[in-house]
């Protein structure tokens, strides 16, 4: 399902190029079953891209850069992100992802 769901993430980009909006919108993706390319699948760091459902979010660039300007270091986003996540621990994380499915 995850590989399916990686070739629909890719013919949406592609789609996004054809329609000339490269520039203009990005789209960030998200998984239950996201994991990074060497990592291990229960490291909570995963979790910084997954989801409950699988999902696509499109993000209009303009935008995303002006709220970029007034937070300190964008580029320690995915750091920091990845930090708390291992802080949280596994089990935490899948805790509060359940609570928001069972709604």
């Amino acid at each position: 399902m995850f590989v399916d769901f990686l070739d629909f993430l890719g013919l949406a980009e592609s789609l996004l190029i054809d329609q000339n909006y490269e520039g203009v919108y990005q789209l960030a993706s998200f998984h239950p079953d996201y994991c990074f390319k060497g990592e291990d699948i229960s490291d909570p760091a995963n979790f910084t891209n997954r989801s409950p459902y699988p999902m696509l979010h499109i993000i209009r660039e303009s935008s995303l850069e002006q709220a970029l300007q007034s937070y300190p270091n964008p580029e320690l986003i995915p750091e920091r992100n990845i930090k708390l996540t291992r802080e949280l621990g596994l089990q935490k994380i899948q805790a509060i992802l359940n609570n928001i499915k069972q709604r």
